[in-house]
């Protein structure tokens, strides 16, 4: 399963990271690779191998990698929201300093993108198959 260049240069603006100084080319990658999808054709990224006892799933050939950057994007904003969430408000010299700020607008990308990620089923099959 393959994450092209192009998936992790669109992560990187979707989550407001130009450079790699928080997360470099294999964290985005790793990030992106979590969250397969069903391709184009509809084809989904596993297949259930009925040749195994007890069916597992195997990685479908017929599969071109596609993947859910919105769901990536959502995970990306809440670890940098934790990163920020001990920050606080404080008042010097006249001045204030409400930080709290980002850890909101943070939280607010964050469930920007999962609402806008793929929706997703799991089928329930029964094992042992009934007798027919």
């Amino acid at each position: 399963m393959s994450v092209t260049s192009e998936m992790v240069a669109r992560l990187r603006r979707m989550v407001d990271e130009a450079g790699d100084d928080t997360y470099d080319d294999d964290a985005i990658e790793a990030a992106i690779a979590r969250y397969p999808t069903l391709d184009g054709l509809g084809e989904p990224p596993t297949v259930r191998d009925i040749t195994t006892s007890p069916p597992s799933l195997t990685t479908n050939p017929d599969w071109t990698p596609t993947y859910d950057l919105h769901a990536a994007a959502s995970d990306l904003w809440s670890e940098k929201a934790a990163a920020v969430g001990a920050d606080y408000d404080f008042a010097s010299e006249g001045a204030r300093y409400q930080r709290s700020q980002v850890y909101e607008q943070y939280l607010r990308a964050s469930r920007h993108h999962a609402a806008r990620r793929s929706m997703n089923t799991i089928a329930l099959l029964p094992w042992p198959e009934a007798d027919a």
